[in-house]
């Protein structure tokens, strides 16, 4: 699945903010404060009211007020439009989900007001909406699969369908049923998708022993992940460990082993020694690195990586090829991957289309694409590093500004 257009209305910092034609790799910067985890926090909230409701994922971020962007006209609004895999080379259709949310009038009560999920085919005619809902109530086409074979001769057949509550996401109850195969789609990708918080010395730690299929968002059962990995698949823990010699010179093995009294603990071996180093011996940016590739590599990819500051506790020299680990990852079908970073040398890794710029001007943020700008296009056609770039303040607005830098944009 690949997210190709986000629109926000009225959600914190962003009162209005659209970003489309998204790659598989976009890269966010911009000042501390201006907004990155808040894009990522769409997600969350997205994911928080699939798994509860509206009401509970508004007051987990301290209620609507506190949500509701200032001075903001109108209903909090979520717009996505995505697009499934090929399917045998051809391209699927685009689908939108829209969400709005307003509150009960004269209470602090929240509602959806809108919910809608629709794909056409091609770039003109009428959408199909496949649902539409509002106030708990509304429809959805059960002949979907019939959309694509029928062509224009398509006669949807809809069920009317009632939710206990207002505040409850349509595609929370329809999404669990196959035949709902778009709605099927858009909740695996709340249902999965996947923010970095990853803490160095939680990946150092000896864990019980457990089973652990997927990397927690702190890290802290690496070990465990690893073991789970080597065993059940032996070739992708090879090829973490080929990338791991090639990205960290000196690594020659890895391995979990489980202690005599029951935990599991993370060995490192290097060439220039016999006897391995346990995790909490080795250094921040090996552990770091060994992680983000058990995260890429992981058997069961999560459709959406959200990646927070990546360059901490990394050398330099290691940005270059995390960033290509990262797009590898994307672009061979893993899943999209969204980094905010503060890093100018790991912004040297990355290609114009993939960078994207945070402007936060009178408590608001806009954001605008690096491709975009004639000056910073035409700069980085003739060689010159976006890291340099954005420290010499061609990216205006988002954090790193020199004196000169405004008279390219009198």
């Amino acid at each position: 699945m690949k997210i190709e257009k986000l629109r926000v209305k009225n959600f914190k910092v962003y009162q209005e903010v659209e970003i489309k034609d998204l790659p598989n790799l976009c890269v966010f910067v911009g000042a501390n404060g201006s907004g990155k985890s808040t894009l990522f926090d769409v997600f969350g909230f997205l994911s928080d009211a699939l798994k509860s409701n509206v009401k509970t994922a508004l007051n987990k971020r301290g209620g609507y007020k506190e949500v509701y962007s200032r001075n903001g006209v109108g209903a909090i609004e979520f717009e996505i439009k995505f697009r499934n895999p090929d399917v045998k080379g051809k391209k699927q259709p685009l689908i939108t989900y829209e969400l709005a949310i307003e509150l009960i009038e004269g209470t602090q009560i929240p509602f959806i007001s809108k919910e809608v999920l629709s794909y056409r085919r091609g770039n003109f005619g009428r959408p199909f909406r496949f649902l539409e809902f509002t106030n708990g109530k509304g429809l959805a086409i059960i002949n979907e699969d019939e959309f694509e074979s029928a062509k224009q001769e398509f006669q949807e057949k809809r069920e009317e369908q009632t939710l206990d509550a207002s505040d409850i996401l349509a595609i929370k109850g329809l999404g669990q049923f196959q035949k709902f195969k778009s709605i099927s789609s858009f909740r695996r990708l709340l249902e999965n998708w996947y923010v970095s918080n990853f803490q160095i010395h939680a990946a150092q730690s000896i864990e019980d022993t457990g089973l652990s299929e997927h990397l927690s968002t702190s890290g802290n059962n690496l070990a465990q992940v690893t073991k789970y990995i080597f065993e059940n698949y032996p070739k992708i823990f090879q090829s973490i460990l080929d990338k791991m010699k090639s990205r960290v010179p000196g690594i020659e093995k890895v391995e979990a082993s489980e202690t005599e009294d029951g935990r599991i603990v993370l060995k490192f071996r290097d060439g220039s020694f016999k006897d391995p180093f346990i995790s909490r011996f080795v250094s921040d940016g090996t552990i770091k690195m060994f992680a983000y590739l058990v995260l890429l590599y992981d058997p069961q990819p999560h459709p959406l990586l959200c990646i927070e500051e990546p360059e901490n506790y990394l050398h330099p020299e290691l940005l270059l090829e995390l960033a290509e680990e990262f797009r590898e990852y994307a672009n061979k079908g893993g899943g999209q991957v969204f980094i905010s970073s503060h890093s100018p040398d790991f912004l040297n890794a990355i290609e114009l289309p993939e960078l994207f710029w945070l402007n936060k001007k009178s408590g608001h943020t806009t954001i605008q694409r690096a491709s975009d700008d004639k000056m910073i296009a035409s700069l980085y056609k003739e060689g010159e590093p976006l890291g340099a770039l954005w420290k010499q303040g061609f990216l205006v607005g988002s954090g790193i500004q020199t004196l000169d830098a405004p008279k390219y944009y009198e």
